[in-house]
């Protein structure tokens, strides 16, 4: 089992990240900050074996934070990977040269093209996005929960997807589903 502990000043994104890693198998996240300065004491009391690491935060940024975690880290230090919306610039080389092992740059696949969904697959994904369990979506739309599963379960086939989490993921992504909206 993989320990991560996951560092991002957003927490839309750093939501989804843990929810990602919870789904997925062989992955268990030991704790989570919202800054670079917050990531120090649960790296040294969870002891991670990776961090996934924005570099980009105010106060302690992901460079510094690097740097404090392995002058910290008493013998086995994590592997850092450091997140960032751009490809290579001077924060990820100081990152590396703080001691990080990599970066992941948050540009990735295309989100899913969600014109390929129903209009009641969009409000069955829309209300899980909020939050609410199927039992709760059948009652607001006024069908059954085993039609909330179906809805869902085609839903995640047709954008490839393996869990309600992801879904949740791809809602805010792609827009459908606003924070605070």
């Amino acid at each position: 089992m993989t320990r991560v502990l996951v560092v991002d000043d957003q927490f839309l994104i750093r939501a989804g990240l843990v929810g990602l890693l919870d789904a997925a198998p062989g992955f268990e996240v030991v704790g989570e900050a919202a800054d670079g300065a917050e990531a120090v004491r649960p790296a040294a009391r969870t002891r991670p074996d990776v961090i996934l690491m924005d570099i980009r935060m105010p106060g302690v940024n992901g460079i510094e934070a690097t740097e404090r975690i392995l002058a910290e880290a008493p013998d086995r230090a994590p592997r850092i990977l450091i997140l960032t919306t751009f490809d290579l610039d001077e924060y990820v080389y100081g990152a590396l040269r703080a001691g990080a092992c990599g970066f992941l740059p948050a540009r990735g696949a295309a989100p899913p093209d969600l014109g390929v969904l129903t209009s009641r697959e969009v409000e069955v994904l829309k209300l899980t996005a909020r939050g609410l369990s199927n039992l709760e979506i059948a009652h607001r739309l006024g069908i059954s929960e085993a039609t909330v599963k179906t809805h869902l379960n085609r839903t995640m086939t047709k954008l490839g997807l393996d869990s309600r989490a992801q879904a949740v993921v791809i809602a805010y992504e792609t827009g459908l589903v606003i924070p605070g909206g």
